[in-house]
C-alpha cells in the first residue's frame, strides 16, 4: 500500500467548517479592527493543529489493515454474510470510515460504515447482501478513511481487495429443508399429517414395541421365538424424480427482485436435494422454444453437485415454449414410469389449452404435476373494494384473471393432471410437501 502525502490528503467538514469562521471574522474585521489579533491567532493556531494532524496522519509509524472475509460462493435469494475486518496499527485512537466496493448488481453506491477503533485494536463490521440474479459478482477494494483525534484531515488507504463471487441457485435452503427429508413424518407448514399404509418394501422383522401397528406382526416370527415380532416397511426406494424447468418469456416475470424463474430453480436444486436424501434417483430437464439440458436420473454421490452447476447457468429466454419437443424428449429418454415436476406459468386457460394435449400425454406414462403461479398483485387488486369507475375496472379484470388461475386447476384435475398453485414465497415448502405426500400415498 503506497502511501501519498498529497493524493490521500482529504480535509474533513470541520476543517471546512473552522476556516470558513475565521474567515468571517476576518471579514468583520474590516468593520471592528480589534478582532483582526483575534482571527490572527486563530488562523496561525489552525495552521498548527493542520500540520500536527498531517504528520501523525503521514508521518507516524503505522496504518490500517483491512480484509473483507465471505463465502467462496453466494446462495441466491438468501441474506449472505460479509465481514469486514479491521486493525489499526497506529499509537492512536482513530476515527475510520470504511467504504465497500461492492458489485455493481447491487446498486448500491453509497455503502460505507463508521467505526472507532482504538491503539492495537482490531474491529469486525458485519453486513449482509441479498443477490438477486445468478452469475459472477465483482468486488473492488476496500477504501479507508483514517480521522485523528483532531478530526481536521483524514488519510485514505486503499486496501487491494479485489475477488469475484459466484452466486449459484439458493444452497442455504438445503439445509433448511434437509429435516423434511430425515424426518419419518410429513409436515405441510408446521401441521403433521398422518402417514397413509406402508409401503411394498419390507425392510426387516424386529421386536414389538409399544406403538407398533399391530396389522404388521409377524405370526410365524411370533411363535418361533415366543416374543411378538413385527414387519418393518420402508418407503419405496430408487424411483425417478425429474424437473421440468420452462425458461420461456412466461418466466421473465419478476417478483420482489428475482425472477419466476430464478424461484423455480432454487426449489428444483432443494426438491432433488431431497429426492436423493430420500434415495430416489434425480433428473432435470430444462426446455424453451427447445430442449436444452438434460441430466438423467441418477443417485450418484457427485449427482447434487452436477444439478448445481447445470442450474446455476440456466438463463430465460424470450421464445414460445415448445412443449412438442419436450414431450418427445421425454417420451424417447425416460422409459421408466417417474414423477415430472413442470415448473411453468399459465397465466390465462388458452395458454394451457394449448399445451394441455403434450400434458396428457405425459400424465400417461408418468406422474405428473404441473407447479404455476399465482399472481400477488391481482389477489390484492381483489381483496380491494374501488369506489371509482377506473377501479371497478381494474377489479373486474383482476377477478377474471384470478378466475381463469382456478379454472386452471380443475381442467388438470379433470384430466388426471396434479397441480400446485402458489406464490412465490410458499413454492419451496409447497413443491416438497407434494412429494413427500405422494411418497406417503405410495404414489410414485
Amino acid at each position: 500500500m503506497k502511501k501519498g502525502y498529497i493524493a490521500d490528503l482529504y480535509f474533513t467538514t470541520i476543517w471546512y467548517l473552522i476556516m470558513g469562521g475565521i474567515a468571517i471574522v476576518f471579514f468583520i474585521s474590516f468593520f471592528f479592527p480589534f478582532l483582526f489579533q483575534l482571527a490572527s491567532i486563530c488562523m496561525a493556531a489552525m495552521v498548527l493543529l493542520t500540520l500536527v494532524d498531517y504528520g501523525l496522519l503521514f508521518f507516524i509509524k503505522g496504518t490500517i489493515k483491512a480484509a473483507r472475509i465471505m463465502p467462496q460462493r453466494f446462495s441466491l435469494g438468501d441474506d449472505n454474510t460479509v465481514i469486514l475486518s479491521l486493525a489499526n496499527t497506529l499509537p492512536y485512537k482513530i476515527k475510520l470510515t470504511i467504504i465497500d466496493e461492492l458489485p455493481e448488481q447491487f446498486q448500491e453506491r453509497d455503502f460505507h460504515r463508521t467505526v472507532f477503533i482504538n491503539y492495537s485494536g482490531r474491529e469486525r463490521i458485519p453486513y449482509t447482501l441479498r443477490p438477486n440474479t445468478r452469475g459472477e459478482y465483482n468486488f473492488g477494494n476496500l477504501v479507508s478513511f483514517i480521522k485523528t483525534p483532531l478530526r481536521l484531515l483524514q488519510r485514505r488507504c486503499i486496501s487491494e481487495a479485489e475477488t469475484t463471487v459466484k452466486v449459484y441457485p439458493s444452497y442455504q435452503q438445503l439445509k433448511k429443508y434437509q429435516l423434511l427429508a430425515v424426518s419419518d413424518n410429513l409436515f405441510t407448514g408446521i401441521k403433521k399429517m398422518r402417514r397413509l399404509g406402508h409401503s411394498l418394501e419390507f425392510e426387516k422383522i424386529k421386536d414389538y414395541v409399544q406403538g407398533d401397528d399391530v396389522r404388521t406382526i409377524n405370526w410365524k416370527a411370533t411363535a418361533r421365538s415366543g416374543n411378538i415380532m413385527v414387519n418393518m416397511f420402508t418407503d419405496a426406494r430408487q424411483q425417478q424424480v425429474y424437473c421440468l424447468i420452462d425458461k420461456g418469456r412466461a418466466m421473465k416475470m419478476p417478483f420482489e427482485g428475482m425472477s419466476l424463474l430464478d424461484y423455480s430453480i432454487n426449489a428444483t436444486l432443494t426438491l432433488l436435494n431431497v429426492a436423493i436424501l430420500k434415495h430416489d434417483k434425480a433428473g432435470l430437464i430444462t426446455f424453451s422454444n427447445t430442449v436444452n439440458d438434460v441430466i438423467p436420473a441418477e443417485k450418484r454421490n457427485n449427482q447434487l453437485t452436477v444439478l448445481l452447476e447445470s442450474l446455476y447457468k440456466q438463463q430465460t429466454e424470450f421464445k414460445e415454449s415448445d412443449y412438442e419437443s419436450l414431450w418427445i424428449r421425454i417420451h424417447r429418454g425416460i422409459t421408466q414410469r417417474s414423477f415430472l415436476l413442470l415448473f411453468t406459468n399459465f397465466e390465462t386457460y388458452s395458454s394451457l389449452e394449448r399445451q394441455l394435449p403434450y400434458l396428457r400425454q405425459m400424465a400417461s406414462r408418468h406422474l405428473l404435476c404441473v407447479v404455476f403461479f399465482q399472481n400477488t398483485l391481482l389477489k390484492e387488486i381483489h381483496e380491494t373494494q374501488p369506489d371509482t369507475t377506473e377501479g371497478i375496472y381494474i377489479k373486474t379484470i383482476a377477478d377474471q384473471f384470478d378466475f381463469e388461475k382456478r379454472q386452471i386447476v380443475k381442467e388438470l384435475r379433470r384430466h388426471g393432471i396434479l397441480s400446485i398453485l402458489t406464490t412465490p414465497q410458499e413454492l419451496t415448502i409447497d413443491v416438497i410437501n407434494k412429494y413427500l405426500e405422494l411418497k406417503a400415498r405410495q404414489l410414485l
